[in-house]
């Protein structure tokens, strides 16, 4: 399409409607508005022109105007409530410092449109652009109420700190970036913007959802909204909960009651391995003879244990490290003395089970040592010892709760 037969022909344009869809209420809280353009009876999607960097912002800036406003009217006639997501990127958005929009939202709130139930979605690449600039431009607009989305977050991890210093009101994680990443480098990138969302209290955003797995995928990473052709294609009449492809109330049940499960026989693992480390306890003869304890334990967990060992509730370990290769166990005695209570939650949790008198297992992380993804089951033999059991990743994959 020429870009000039598009800005001649605005009477052509269309917005369409996405629906988002909220995991509290499971109601469709707001719509993506995006572009369509008539030609030879056909509507056709006008992101090839907004995407082309040929195109003169201008006319895109005057097209969105025209998307936006028919959105506006829509909303308004039919009594529709919920939010409106507009994309704009950097470039438009400083054409003439950001008034035109503004100047139109404006114009919209004197006819009793509330600007909060505006969303401006920036993507993370506009932050190359000139960033001072823009942070006071969007500063600027979230003093009239408007909200601010960052899409394509996780893109470049280094604009973080961008991303904290803006803080926007959402967060967009595109699903496909499960696709395109390694399971363990995506689990890496989904702590880091779960943690982000948390510390700046934004809230996470999952589009281009294409199946009930990535729905399920973004339910369990704390995502708050939902977008995507699994749930509804977009449509020139912004439709509610009635007409989205899958019943949102009961898939969210069913992966209530997944998980559910998945808990249940992850707390059944621990309370086994309690029961085995207990009938042990009578053999504890003190720091000095740790090894030997050790040895028995090794028999009791020789298929879900690499590697094991004791440290004094300070952190400094008492034992030797107790490690199977292929099917034998061997002692690395040179491990004794080391001291681990720099490590995240060490002292937390060791004064967890001092007071529970209780074992804990602790969530999946990448072992330094042999790189494979591990779980640790931790339990205390005293008021001052703990002992470290190691579970191999074959075990867990063996196991769905316990890599779950």
């Amino acid at each position: 399409m020429d870009p000039l037969d598009i800005v001649g022909n605005l009477h052509k344009i269309k917005p369409v409607f996405q629906p988002i869809v909220s995991a509290i209420n499971h109601d469709v809280i707001g719509y993506e508005v995006l572009a369509r353009y008539k030609e030879n009876q056909t509507w056709e999607s006008l992101g090839p022109f907004f995407h082309d960097t040929d195109v003169p912002e201008e006319f895109k800036v005057e097209v969105d105007q025209v998307v936006l406003s028919q959105a506006v009217h829509m909303m308004m006639a039919d009594g529709k409530e919920g939010l409106l997501f507009i994309n704009r990127n950097a470039k438009q958005l400083m054409v003439n410092n950001g008034d035109d929009l503004l100047q139109s939202l404006l114009h919209f709130k004197e006819q009793g449109f509330d600007l909060s139930r505006i969303v401006i979605e920036v993507t993370e690449h506009d932050f190359d652009e000139d960033f001072e600039t823009l942070n006071h431009l969007l500063l600027y607009f979230k003093t009239y109420g408007i909200q601010i989305a960052v899409d394509h977050v996780g893109a470049k991890s280094s604009n973080i700190d961008r991303i904290r210093l803006l803080e926007p009101h959402i967060l967009k994680i595109d699903t496909g970036i499960i696709r395109r990443q390694d399971g363990d480098a995506f689990q890496d990138i989904m702590y880091s913007l779960s943690m982000l969302a948390h510390r700046i209290g934004a809230a996470l955003l999952f589009e281009n959802i294409e199946d009930d797995f990535q729905l399920y995928f973004a339910w369990k990473h704390g995502s708050r909204f939902y977008q995507g052709y699994y749930l509804a294609h977009p449509s020139f009449d912004p439709v509610g909960k009635s007409s989205l492809a899958v019943d949102i109330k009961e898939r969210m049940s069913g992966y209530v009651q997944r998980e559910k499960r998945l808990l249940q026989d992850r707390q059944q693992y621990v309370k086994h391995w309690e029961a085995k480390v207990r009938q042990l306890l009578p053999r504890w003869e003190g720091p000095k003879k740790s090894d030997a304890f050790i040895d028995g334990v090794t028999e009791q967990f020789h298929n879900e244990s690499f590697r094991m060992f004791i440290c004094h509730m300070d952190g400094q370990q008492v034992s030797s490290n107790f490690r199977k290769k292929d099917e034998d166990w061997f002692v690395e005695s040179d491990k004794r003395g080391s001291n681990w209570a720099f490590r995240p939650y060490f002292l937390e949790n060791v004064m967890k089970m001092k007071e529970s008198h209780a074992g804990l297992l602790s969530d999946l992380y990448s072992d330094i040592e042999t790189k494979e993804m591990v779980r640790t089951f931790s339990f205390p033999l005293t008021e001052q010892h703990f002992l470290f059991i190691d579970l191999r990743y074959a075990y867990l994959y063996d196991h769905e709760c316990l890599l779950a």
